[in-house]
Parts: structure tokens; sequence; C-alpha cells
């Protein structure tokens, strides 16, 4: 299924591309992949003793394989964590979202992460030049360090530094991969460079690593945003073929941009991204200045109609990332709803959320200048 936009529909969704208003219901169904039920997180919360307040949201809403995952878990194969960065610019809060998550399975399942830097995706997709995209991997590694995971169980790999380990698996994956479905998945044609044609190889190979070094088949979990998913879809079918598991996947929705744009975050824009170095005056400014409410146009409406936190964003920024305690953000939304709450003093509250947040996060990144060898694969 291709993963883009076709004439008439109103959205795209490919992995260097997401824009338009997301259907996820159609997304769930143009990608093959299952939604997140009950059942399913109550199985999480057996295992993990606890449900990620993402998860009880639906902000982590669909699955490949995931039953099958907690199947091999509860038989006492555990698995390992895999995700990535394509570092091309500043880390933003979209990106945080989904690396916190992964975080809490590291802890939960004491599981080990390996870590994609994918600087050669983003040397053939973007008009940058090599020496930049090597700038932009070092900065992003201190975000990705930041999280917290675990020095000791956290492998970070950059594609083009640890190409002796990824290119001899890569070209296994590339053998059984036809330009035709390459074309098919993403849209591309013949004016794509054939380093773009061929990544996917690469992006498929974290999948089954840790089972190649070590001699013997382990499954593989990757949580990621769902735009990424096509890469996987493509390469799905030959796992089995090279002798490993298919990965099973967790699916992320998007944090949306400030300006309530359709699409998703991104770091090109920088009024409608709030980033990891922002001051909290830049978070002030940007949420004030840009932040889209779903708010009266009048106080007096306001106090007589309420608001609509559905499509206000700060009150998604809350829902999504920035309030886990679900009682505190049922009275927000209530108090919204109800006009006792008005959109600038929502705006207030997830100002001292991010600003806090940010703090810390930027302590901890600070202290990741000293700390990133310990990350790094050797």
């Amino acid at each position: 299924m291709k993963a883009g936009k076709k004439e008439g529909e109103e959205f795209k969704v490919t992995p260097w591309e997401v824009s338009g208003k997301i259907d996820y219901d159609k997304l769930v169904k143009d990608f093959g992949v299952s939604k997140i039920d009950q059942k399913l997180i109550d199985r999480i919360k057996k295992n993990a003793g606890e449900v990620h307040f993402m998860l009880r949201r639906k902000v982590f809403f669909a699955h490949r394989d995931l039953n099958w995952l907690l199947d091999e878990y509860e038989k006492g194969n555990k698995f390992f964590l895999y995700t990535g960065r394509g570092p091309s610019g500043k880390v933003q809060i979209g990106h945080l979202q989904t690396w916190y998550f992964t975080k809490w399975l590291q802890d939960k399942f004491d599981a080990e992460l390996w870590f994609q830097f994918t600087d050669d995706e983003k040397f053939l997709f973007k008009d940058k030049s090599y020496e930049e995209i090597q700038k932009w991997t070092a900065d992003n590694m201190l975000d990705v360090a930041a999280v917290g995971f675990d020095p000791k169980k956290t492998h970070f790999i950059v594609d083009t530094k640890n190409a002796n380990l990824l290119y001899p698996e890569a070209i296994k994956f590339a053998k059984k991969i036809t330009f035709s479905t390459v074309k098919a998945a993403f849209g591309f044609d013949d004016s794509y460079n054939i380093g773009s044609i061929f990544y996917t190889s690469m992006q498929a190979v974290p999948a089954i690593l840790p089972s190649v070094l070590k001699g013997k088949n382990i499954p593989c979990l990757i949580p990621l945003a769902i735009d990424q998913d096509p890469h996987f879809r493509v390469a799905r079918d030959v796992y089995p073929k090279l002798g490993f598991y298919k990965p099973s996947i967790i699916h992320g929705m998007f944090l949306p941009p400030l300006t309530g744009a359709e699409g998703k975050m991104s770091s090109s824009e920088e009024s409608s991204a709030i980033f990891t170095t922002d001051t909290p005056k830049d978070v002030e400014k940007k949420i004030k200045q840009h932040a889209f409410s779903g708010g009266q146009p009048t106080l007096e409406e306001q106090r007589k109609l309420g608001g609509n936190p559905d499509i206000d964003v700060s009150f998604q920024y809350l829902k999504m990332f920035f309030e886990p305690d679900d009682s505190k953000l049922e009275k927000i939304e209530a108090d919204y709803r109800s006009g006792k709450l008005l959109t600038g003093e929502l705006k207030e509250i997830l100002i001292e959320k991010i600003n806090l947040f940010l703090k810390e996060h930027q302590k901890r990144r600070e202290l990741a200048k000293k700390q990133l060898d310990k990350f790094l694969l050797k």
C-alpha cells in the first residue's frame, strides 16, 4: 500500500512528509496495522506492572505483532528495543514523545535499546552537506542521552560510522527488495537518487543486529511514529526469508504543530515547534503567540460557551505528553469546556509544564556531553 497522498485524499503520510488532517483510522486500514484495544493494554499492564498514560490515552494507538511479542516475553524470551532519529536539525518535543515512552519500556521490561542515527538517510534526502549532518548527529545524541536511558543497556548506532556491522546485513535485505516494491511503497519515481532507493535496507538491519551478534533469534519491539512504518512494511516479508523474526511495532500519533496547522510538528518551522534547547522565554513567547486556541473570540463568549479542547493545541500537548495525571487532565478539560478556564490560563499551565520539563532535560543534556562515550557502539 502506497504511504502517500492520492488525488482527492486529504492527507499524506510518508517517512519524509506528513501533511493534511491525519485520519488515523484510515492509516490503520491502509497500512494494515492493528489498533491497540483494552485487552492488549491489560496484557501490557500485567507484564509491566502499570500502564503508561500514553497507552491509556491512545497516543500509542496501533501495533504489529504485539501479542506475539508478549507471548515470547511470557515464555522467558526477552525482547530488545529499537528506535532512532534522522539527524538533520534541532530536536523538538515531538521527537521526545517517542523516546520518553521508549525509556518507560526499557525500564519496565529490562530491555536493551539499539538507537539508530540515520545520518546516511538525511544526507540522501535533504539538501544538506555530509558535514552538516554529522554536526547534527553529534548534537542530537545529547538529547537522546538526556532522556535517561540506561547506558549499560543502550547502544547508539550511526549508520556511516557503524557501516561495518550494518552493511553486510543490509545487502541481504536489498537483494530481496525490488525497485518496484520501493516505488509502490514510497511513491518514488525515476528522479530519486539510487541511495534513497537503497536506504530502507539500512533501516531494516537494527531489528536483527543483536540476533546476528549473539547468534540467536531475539524478538524486537520498535516504538515509532506511524510515518516510519512503511520502511518495515517493505522489509517485513524479508525477515523470515533471512531466518529472523519479524519485528513487532508500536505506533504513535504525531504531536501537532503549535500553529494548529495540519500534519506534525516540524524542526524546519521555528514558529511551529518547541525545541529542547529553547529558553523559558522562547517557550512562553511561542505558546502565547502561536499556540492554536480552541477558545471563543471574546472573554464573555468563553465564559458562556466554553472552549473546545479537542482542537486546542495547548490541551493536546498536555494530553499527549506533559500532564501524566489523569485526574488533573480531566479537571483542566472540564474547566475549559465549561468556560471556567480561559485560553490564556490554559496556555500558562502548558508554559509552566514545558519549562519545568525542559529545565530538567537541559540539565541532563549538559551532563551528557561527558557521557556519550558510554552509549556509542564499540
